[in-house]
């Protein structure tokens, strides 16, 4: 099982940078890259609800699930 971010699609329709979001969001830039290259190993309620505030969308928009046999290689 893998949880897919993705920010880079949210960031890139609203014409945010990472510098500008992470202000926003209330988290810094390097955490913002972490979710962005999947390596979270958790997000907080309080941080998906900042990101969802921010970016005026639902979680599902911000997050997928993709099945095992189905993750794509980085």
């Amino acid at each position: 099982m893998t949880i897919i971010i993705d920010l880079d699609v949210q960031l890139a329709k609203r014409n945010l940078s990472v510098g500008e979001f992470a202000a926003a969001v209330g988290i810094t830039p390097a955490n913002i890259a972490v979710l962005k290259n999947g390596r979270a190993k958790a997000v907080r309620f309080t941080t998906l609800d900042a990101i969802c505030r921010t970016l005026g969308c639902q979680p599902g928009d911000v997050l997928r699930w993709v099945p095992d046999d189905e993750t794509p290689t980085a």
